[in-house]
């Protein structure tokens, strides 16, 4: 197989894989993850080469993926409905300091994480104290404390 549909089949097929991983992967990157990361990339390298380590073909496979990834940005642009199959959509998964267990588990966060952003951001020490919490699609969580006015 030629370098460049190796390389658009490595692309799509780890897109797909970290889109089914969830969100959650993307930012709570811990010690084994990188392990994880770095392992990937070895063995990716492998199926992107073959057997060919040349320059050629290390600098073709940089321009696909490289264009690969700068086609899929104009056509998230161009189709929002393609951005959300690609990329998600925020999702609330604390609405007025009650946990929304099953979108938690679904996303596979808990109480802990969501307690770490608040903890972070407001200095929060209970979920009640949070109106909203949205897990946004680069897999941060954004908190949304309660107003003046929502406390009258």
């Amino acid at each position: 197989m030629n370098p460049v549909l190796r390389g658009i089949a490595v692309y799509v097929f780890l897109m797909i894989v970290f889109r089914i991983m969830g969100r959650r992967t993307l930012n709570n990157t811990t010690t084994f993850d990188l392990v994880l990361l770095l392992i990937i990339s070895e063995v990716t390298q492998q199926g992107l080469v073959g057997e060919d380590f040349s320059v050629t073909t290390a600098a073709i496979l940089i321009c696909t993926l490289m264009g690969l990834d700068l086609v899929l940005t104009l056509l998230k642009q161009r189709f929002k409905s393609l951005d959300r199959v690609i990329e998600g959509t925020p999702l609330v998964i604390v609405d007025h300091g009650k946990p929304l267990v099953k979108r938690m588990k679904k996303t596979l966060l808990d109480d802990e994480d969501i307690m770490e952003a608040a903890r972070m951001n407001f200095g929060f020490e209970k979920m009640s104290q949070i109106k909203y919490a949205v897990l946004e699609k680069d897999g941060s969580i954004s908190i949304i404390p309660f107003s003046d006015k929502d406390k009258q």
